[in-house]
């Protein structure tokens, strides 16, 4: 299975384009995501993800927490694996393609170091929510260890922490500007989400619906660009893809829909983007 970006020639976001994976294919194949589990009742964030990131098409995917959180995650999934982590990430091995850490993690010193560990992986990552505001007193740190395989996912708040010379009047230099200082990609969340990368692409989003607006939203969209990374896409085309593909779930679904029911609707999502061989 493969995803191709579609870009205007002034970057605005069409319909992606989806092929089927060859008849061979495997679960490891179609990739490996580990998200990192929030701790004990803070983990339906991490959870939201793990699910986004499985349904958009990652092969396998794994929470890696601590034993109360991996007890909570127990309860409510099953095609979802559990690993207990540990200081070191033990859990994380060479079949791994795609990070994601923050929802619901809590900010902590313990989370800084967290990002740090990870980021020495040199995996493809998602950097959210709270693995962005850990860093609010010390952006440089965070600039210091990323790597071109990072997507930072900031709304406009965690992006002035950030950034906070960077005016957010134009959003699009705005996004421009601070993916050149961290060297990687930036999503900057919006109405009108925009997508750059440290070598001046930029994409802009405008496939959306205003009933994503609800607790969690964010959570399944950082899912969906890490079941991207998993997949071999690339940090920019896993971002710009994984927005498109959100705001149609908000276009199809309308009124009413909660961050649960979201990844119930990708496989409609999908469907509407498949080009059989």
């Amino acid at each position: 299975m493969g995803f191709t970006l579609n870009l205007t020639a002034d970057g605005t976001m069409l319909a992606p384009v989806l092929t089927p994976p060859p008849a061979d294919t495997h679960k490891y194949t179609r990739g490996a995501a580990v998200v990192i589990s929030g701790p004990g009742l803070h983990t339906g964030a991490s959870r939201l993800s793990a699910e986004a990131a499985l349904a958009v098409g990652a092969g396998l995917v794994t929470i890696v927490g601590n034993h109360a959180a991996l007890a909570e995650h127990a309860a409510h999934v099953s095609a979802i694996m559990l690993r207990e982590r540990d200081a070191e990430f033990s859990a994380i091995d060479d079949r791994v393609r795609s990070l994601l850490i923050g929802p619901g993690a809590g900010v902590s010193e313990d989370l800084v170091q967290d990002v740090a560990t990870l980021l020495m992986r040199q995996i493809p990552i998602v950097l959210d929510a709270d693995a962005l505001t850990a860093f609010s007193a010390k952006p440089e740190m965070l600039f210091a260890v990323l790597h071109e395989k990072a997507v930072l996912t900031p709304h406009d708040g965690e992006f002035a922490r950030l950034f906070p010379d960077i005016s957010l009047d134009n959003r699009a230099k705005a996004a421009l500007d601070a993916s050149a200082r961290a060297g990687t990609v930036v999503l900057l969340k919006g109405a009108e989400t925009i997508i750059a990368s440290p070598d001046s692409r930029i994409a802009n989003n405008l496939h959306a619906s205003p009933w994503l607006a609800t607790a969690g939203s964010g959570d399944v969209l950082a899912g969906l660009v890490c079941g991207l990374l998993a997949q071999g896409n690339n940090a920019f085309d896993a971002a710009a893809i994984a927005c498109w593909l959100h705001g149609d779930i908000g276009v199809r679904a309308g009124p009413g829909l909660t961050a649960d029911a979201m990844p119930a609707h990708l496989p409609l999502v999908l469907r509407g983007i498949l080009q059989e061989a």
